[in-house]
């Protein structure tokens, strides 16, 4: 609890885009060749710091897919090292563009690269803070849709917390939760970039006058509606895709539907804040505070014949499943029948809302759930915080498999250390709690 005296807030961005790019493979797609080949939009790093009182929290998002759960705590324990805290008050969210590089594999020393421009962010944040009043609000989500041909749940909601300077009533900083997934430029493209991120920042950044951060929400079944038109095709068959990296025209006609496609989605979510942006009106903060609770998943193992079976629907989207079946035999013949994660639910409470999120990639539908469960459309819960794990299908998807359920797997399961989605009432039993969570915060 703290006053609006009290409360003070700094910010801080930074560039983390790799000064050699050739040496970077990209991470998202299923490519037969994932090396980049040059810079579309800068990749950047943003800082918020929040204190009050004796406490010090801190949010920072990325402009990346993710990094591991394991790398992403080394960089939450660096930051807690610099601000004299603790890991548990700090706050990674990746905006999930395909258009980074991979932290992980051959690019270790990216990692190191961008860890050290977010710690040189934080010191710059915390040396720049301001008193502090801060409102919710909720725009519309009109860029967001099904990926799923069997589905057309979405989030509709864009939540927006506008922090003001307390001293001026001037607005300083935008803090967005949007879900759509940051695919938006597809498998055939090879430049880095942030993708509606970034450009969705600079107009709003150009229109308000203020600093612009932006967190993912539970997109794991969530496109942009706007996309090249052959986006879809070209995810599915990656040896077509690679055909376009040699086809001047093709390239050109796809990079030019690919730029319009990104400023119509920024445009879209330009107007959606627009239209509520008058209505949110800062206030004294009353509660701040950050909370950290820990689950616990399971997937079970398959059979060497279900594992047959996934891995040939599979092989029609062109995954090759010959490690994945061989690490499934390896499993089987342990007696490993299951297998289990701890995760972290992590969240920011500010007066009446909340970004929460954990680092697997969630659907839309476990979002909807909470808020319904809680009866309280300012809880924002959202994936790929404070690392990435791979999908969390709910049961519904669980039971109709595919890509995001099964298939990813097959080539991710390195980075998960699971060869399978987590169990089918997994989704059920996280809204539960992360609504318990929540509960308690808004009564403590």
């Amino acid at each position: 609890m703290a006053g609006t005296s009290e409360v003070f807030a700094g910010f801080a961005e930074i560039d983390i885009t790799p000064s050699d790019f050739r040496k970077c493979e990209l991470i998202g797609f299923n490519r037969l060749d994932s090396f980049a080949r040059g810079i579309l939009h800068p990749l950047k790093a943003q800082v918020l710091i929040l204190k009050a009182s004796n406490q010090t929290y801190c949010l920072v998002t990325v402009d990346t897919l993710s990094f591991s759960t394991a790398l992403t705590d080394q960089l939450r324990d660096s930051i807690a090292e610099q601000l004299h805290g603790r890991r548990k008050d700090i706050m990674v969210c990746f905006s999930h563009t395909h258009a980074a590089p991979d932290a992980a594999a051959n690019n270790a020393a990216y990692f190191m690269f961008a860890k050290q421009k977010i710690i040189a962010a934080v010191d710059l944040a915390s040396q720049t803070t301001f008193p502090i009043k801060a409102a919710w609000g909720i725009a519309e989500n009109t860029i967001g849709i099904n990926r799923r041909s069997d589905a057309d749940a979405t989030d509709p909601r864009i939540g927006i917390l506008k922090i003001s300077n307390a001293a001026t009533d001037e607005t300083q900083l935008l803090l967005l939760r949007v879900t759509a997934h940051a695919n938006v430029l597809s498998s055939d493209n090879y430049l880095i970039s942030s993708d509606y991120f970034g450009p969705t920042r600079a107009l709003l950044e150009e229109t308000y006058h203020c600093k612009v951060m932006m967190t993912q929400g539970a997109s794991g079944d969530v496109i942009s509606k706007y996309r090249q038109e052959n986006a879809d095709f070209l995810e599915k068959h990656p040896l077509e895709a690679a055909k376009i990296v040699h086809d001047e025209a093709a390239k050109k006609l796809i990079f030019n539907e690919s730029i319009e496609a990104l400023n119509k989605n920024a445009a879209a979510i330009k107007s959606a804040v627009a239209a509520v942006y008058d209505e949110i009106e800062p206030t004294a903060i009353h509660k701040l505070s950050m909370h950290s609770g820990t689950l616990t998943f399971k997937a079970d193992v398959p059979t060497l014949e279900r594992a047959q079976t996934i891995a040939a629907e599979a092989a029609f989207a062109g995954i090759d499943g010959s490690d994945w079946l061989e690490e499934v035999k390896s499993l089987n013949t342990k007696g490993i029948q299951t297998q289990t994660s701890q995760r972290e639910a992590q969240f920011l409470a500010v007066n009446n809302g909340c970004l929460c999120g954990i680092a697997d990639e969630a659907m839309c539908e476990t979002a909807i759930d909470i808020k319904e469960r809680a009866q309280d459309d300012f809880i924002f819960f959202g994936g790929y915080t404070n690392g990435y794990e791979g999908y969390l299908p709910t049961a519904a998807a669980y039971d109709k498999g595919g890509y995001e359920v099964l298939w990813s797997n097959l080539i991710y399961y390195k980075y998960y250390h699971r060869v399978m989605p987590f169990n089918r009432d997994t989704a059920d039993h996280l809204a539960k709690q992360i609504v318990q969570i929540w509960q308690r915060i808004l009564t403590s």
